[in-house]
């Protein structure tokens, strides 16, 4: 019996890699992704306008969305906003569920003794991202939202997350961020960051409110690598109410976040014969 033919294998030397298509999902993420730069929400038809696509496309995944937690519906306005349950899944999946949990009672205990709101930051992808915050006990106090994200050139706590993470980190996020920026305002930023490095923490004037001034220090994991960025908007007041000068706040907000790293288990050259020291 002659011998059967095998049909050729197809030519994969030139293939590049197989591009797999999930309609559906790739629907709930531009859903998701929408309506996370919407704070104020959108109704089902502004969601599919912007997304060039049909509301009879898109009603489903909503709806479904909706049911599983991850958008909440306004009943007066019929707009749609993302919750806080993919920051909640984030933190159970990352080493940010442990940074929360471990910074949460210091935290509490600085804004008490500070008089001032406080939050954390951490690096997410090219950007911060506030991922825990107390506010302040006192009658007025001031505020950012969780799960905001900010610039990291041009932030406080960004500077000192820029400072005092590893360098080729560093250089790789601001080519990405700063492309546009000349070599004199890049030359000022490094200038900037190791003064910051060297001071070991960052205390400016708000770039957004009049009559704040943000400090900021850093947090160290176990390995000495920043992990995250506390910091206090220090509001001025101008009253009889109770309250704390701004360097005070400083101290206990040094004093806090080497509490938080040591709890993380990173100690001071001081403190043990051999430690590992923050990455710069």
């Amino acid at each position: 019996m002659p011998p059967i033919s095998q049909p050729p294998k197809p030519d994969t030397k030139d293939a590049g890699p197989r591009v797999y298509s999930a309609p559906a999902l790739e629907k709930a993420i531009d859903i998701v992704e929408l309506l996370a730069r919407e704070p104020s929400g959108l109704t089902v038809t502004d969601i599919a306008n912007r997304l060039s696509r049909s509301i009879s496309e898109l009603f489903r995944v909503i709806v479904v969305l909706d049911r599983r937690g991850w958008l909440h519906k306004d009943p007066a306005s019929d707009r749609y906003r993302v919750t806080y349950k993919l920051l909640e899944t984030a933190h159970r999946a990352t080493p940010a569920q442990e940074l929360t949990h471990v910074a949460a009672p210091l935290m509490h205990a600085l804004s008490a003794a500070a008089m001032q709101s406080c939050h954390l930051v951490v690096v997410s992808g090219t950007r911060g991202l506030i991922v825990l915050r107390q506010e302040s006990p006192g009658p007025t106090g001031f505020a950012v939202r969780l799960g905001t994200s900010i610039a990291l050139a041009t932030n406080c706590s960004g500077h000192v997350l820029l400072a005092f993470m590893r360098e080729d980190t560093r250089t790789t996020i601001l080519d990405e961020t700063m492309d546009d920026a000349t070599d004199e305002t890049r030359r000022d930023l490094d200038a900037h960051l190791a003064a910051i490095r060297e001071r070991g923490h960052e205390w400016s004037q708000s770039n957004r409110m009049a009559g704040v001034s943000d400090m900021s220090c850093p947090i160290f994991g176990y390995d000495g690598r920043v992990v995250a960025a506390l910091t206090i908007p220090f509001l001025e007041v101008i009253d009889e109410t109770p309250h704390i000068a701004a360097g005070e706040a400083l101290v206990v907000l040094k004093r806090t976040a080497m509490q938080i790293s040591q709890a993380l288990g990173w100690y001071e050259p001081s403190d043990a014969a051999w430690v590992p020291r923050p990455v710069v």
